[in-house]
């Protein structure tokens, strides 16, 4: 059936079922026209003729105060976070089950109850008396955070509005239900509907949000990608059960830099920040040995120095194995082929083995240079000298790239006590930093001077 026409006033925006030529709300002659609707396409579907409430406009020149930030007293989280938590914000935290994502939420709970910040931690896999265990452990006990166990979303955020909390724990997303779809609790729609909810419940009522997400074998956090762009900040809670490192990487942050990252020691109190990760990662580095280079690189905005360790030996079987751990395979792949056809280096009937040592991941194109100094290194067997720290970007033709903020990986380097560095020529650097510089244009140079070949 077709919908009737309706009319607008033009003077005073009155709505009228029929046109006539005086207006009865404002007494204005000639100024009802017919609403030609906002949008077309089916009757059930289309927005149809009725207008909504107008938005307020604003220029690219108006200035408005920065938003105000909750720090928690946890350095590393604050650091991750762009400086401490954003009222209204929406956060997704996603790690391995039992890398401690638990863990560290309730510690970032209990020191942000503490500042002061109302706090409510919602757990739909444990109970109540399992989260309170936990605190017990972690010697929180006394932390004013308010805990509740359910999966009904409804009962939560009826909960939420009466409680009226700073932040608001959901652990975990693909734990919670709505009524109103017919689907089992983690289902792709299960999800997408829970995370739309919660994440407007927060923006209408100034409630920060962290939700906790499961991952995929491949490392993604399950469910529709469709979560992460509801969110305002998606991070990756990242280590290897073997180290005792734990990595809080942001991967996105409409409220600060992404690719920060936070670096916790997993203790039997719990999760210690680290504030010197560079001297962490090196702190098990004995005598220099082949195949052992050290890399300046860039997490974020802070410089963090590793060891990345590389092993060449002769394959027994037809074909050679590459093994990558804590970088892109694909790129060693790429860095093995440019060391062959630019150098006449061959890797041909040799199993190749590299490693980032202590759980780090790497995914900056500065460590080129530094792999290829591992490989080289433990295929000569002959090793660098140990106050030597290495970076610079390789292209498909074996000439060096200079890497972003090659200062502050120098002054980081110096401050553990390096001496010297090989880096591409190009970088920007203000200045001497007391430090030896070894600068290369071309992966062929760098071969021949620092291993005699080439």
């Amino acid at each position: 059936m077709a919908k009737s026409p309706s009319y607008t006033c033009s003077a005073c925006a009155a709505s009228f079922s029929k046109w006539s030529g005086r207006c009865d709300g404002c007494g204005e002659w000639n100024t009802i026209t017919e609403d030609a609707g906002l949008s077309v396409g089916p009757g059930a579907k289309a927005l149809g003729s009725k207008r909504g409430t107008g938005i307020a406009l604003s220029d690219l020149t108006t200035e408005e105060a920065p938003p105000p930030r909750t720090p928690s007293k946890m350095q590393e989280l604050d650091r991750v976070l762009g400086g401490g938590l954003v009222p209204a914000s929406a956060i997704l935290v996603g790690g391995d089950p039992g890398i401690g994502k638990s863990t560290l939420l309730l510690q970032a709970a209990a020191q942000f109850a503490r500042t002061g910040l109302k706090t409510v931690y919602v757990s739909g896999e444990e109970s109540s008396a399992q989260v309170r265990m936990r605190a017990k452990r972690l010697g929180l006990s006394d932390a004013p955070v308010k805990l509740a166990a359910d999966t009904n979303l409804r009962n939560i955020l009826t909960t939420l509005e009466t409680e009226a909390p700073g932040l608001a724990i959901i652990d975990s997303i693909q734990t919670m239900w709505l009524d109103t779809v017919d689907s089992a609790p983690g289902s792709v729609s299960q999800v997408r509907a829970a995370a739309h909810e919660l994440t407007t419940f927060a923006k209408r009522k100034g409630v920060s949000i962290i939700l906790v997400g499961h991952v995929t074998k491949d490392g993604q956090i399950a469910g529709p990608r469709v979560v992460e762009h509801m969110v305002d900040t998606v991070l990756y809670f990242e280590g290897e059960r073997g180290h005792q490192f734990r990595i809080l990487r942001a991967v996105k942050n409409r409220f600060g830099p992404s690719d920060e990252i936070g670096v916790f020691e997993m203790t039997g109190a719990g999760l210690a920040e680290v504030t010197n990760p560079s001297a962490l990662f090196l702190s098990e580095r004995g005598k220099p040995s082949p195949g052992s280079v050290v890399f300046a690189g860039i997490e974020g905005t802070r410089p963090v120095l590793c060891e990345l360790q590389a092993l060449v030996a002769p394959s027994p079987h037809s074909q050679a194995r590459r093994t990558v751990v804590g970088w892109d395979g694909g790129r060693l792949a790429m860095i093995l082929a440019v060391l062959e056809a630019r150098c006449g280096i061959p890797f041909a009937g040799l199993d190749v083995y590299l490693n980032v040592a202590g759980g780090m991941k790497i995914s900056e194109p500065a460590a080129d240079l530094a792999v290829a100094a591992a490989l080289l290194s433990a295929r000569e067997d002959s090793a660098l000298p140990a106050d030597t720290v290495v970076f610079g970007e390789i292209s498909l033709s074996g000439a060096l790239r200079p890497a972003p903020q090659t200062e502050n990986r120098l002054k980081e380097a110096q401050k553990l006590g390096f001496a010297s560095a090989i880096a591409a020529k190009g970088g920007k650097m203000h200045g001497k930093n007391g430090m030896t510089l070894n600068l290369m244009s071309d992966l062929t140079g760098f071969v021949g001077e620092v291993f005699g070949a080439g």
